[in-house]
């Protein structure tokens, strides 16, 4: 069986027949009916029939089957950050490089994006066959970083969820989650995230802390606890016997933190700790 041209992919085809408006492109014992036109304008010199040219295949605007040489920004499977270039009734539509844009349909938007919005995406087939943008990249990030524990990455929030917590996309890449026993803020979808691999589990998928490691955050928890007690007057209502929710959303850290960082100051001299709060001496 002759292998199809596919949609969406750089691929090697053969040249079968040359016109006034381009040349047309087939596989190896490709039917008649699949040939498909590469554009005059971008046929390279001194092109003949039987060459065989390395072309990426899209729809045009008339939704035909259609190759290029130009580079798009993504491919079939693949992630990349777009620009937003309008949205309409029936969904948004993305910036990639090539000369008809890519459609964002609005059921795979994870939020409203607005006109000149970067939004990072993956590119798919449709049951139409028509090649999409979704926002849903969560399988199509990669797992298979260089990183390792403790390394510093950087990446943007793509996702958010209550039961699991914040997902990442380091480098715009690769996969990775802030647990949400570590959220101590609230996150926005594409706010960028400075952190630490806390692990790399089995799968290649990374797990991050936006604390540093233990001897590092303890000082700088217990710097911050000590501004705060300041700033109220010396004295606060928590103690190591306090609600960790309450902790959390008062001090934005979890309770064995703030344990830490109590002990640590008290180890120092610089504050009392009693059944009804913490006191600066």
């Amino acid at each position: 069986m002759a292998k199809k041209i596919q949609l969406g992919k750089y691929q090697e085809l053969i040249v079968t027949k040359q016109t006034d408006f381009g040349v047309f492109l087939n596989t190896p014992a490709g039917e008649d009916s699949q040939k498909i036109l590469l554009p005059k304008n971008q046929v390279p010199k001194g092109t003949r029939l039987k060459d065989v040219l390395e072309v990426f295949v899209y729809r045009d605007s008339e939704d035909r089957p259609i190759a290029t040489t130009l580079e798009p920004d993504i491919t079939l499977g693949g992630i990349a950050r777009l620009r937003v270039s309008q949205v309409t009734k029936i969904g948004a539509f993305l910036e990639w490089g090539l000369p008809k844009d890519l459609f964002l349909p609005f059921k795979e938007q994870l939020y409203p994006v607005k006109e000149k919005d970067a939004v990072l995406v993956t590119l798919y087939l449709d049951k139409s066959e028509r090649l999409c943008a979704s926002m849903h990249v969560y399988d199509a990030l990669r797992n298979d970083s260089d990183y390792q524990k403790d390394d510093q990455v950087t990446g943007r929030v793509y996702e958010i969820s209550e039961n699991f917590g914040v997902f990442v996309a380091v480098d715009d890449l690769y996969s990775a989650l802030i647990p949400q026993k570590e959220v101590f803020e609230k996150y926005r979808i594409n706010q960028p995230v400075y952190a630490r691999v806390a692990q790399v589990l089995e799968d290649g998928r990374m797990t991050l802390s936006v604390k540093k490691k233990i001897p590092e955050q303890m000082e700088e928890d217990a710097q911050y606890l000590y501004g705060c007690l300041t700033d109220a007057g010396g004295f606060l209502p928590f103690h190591d016997k306090s609600d960790p929710e309450a902790i959390k959303n008062r001090f934005h850290m979890s309770k064995n933190a703030f344990k830490r960082g109590i002990g640590h100051l008290m180890k120092e001299g610089k504050i009392t700790i009693s059944s009804d709060g913490i006191r600066t001496i």
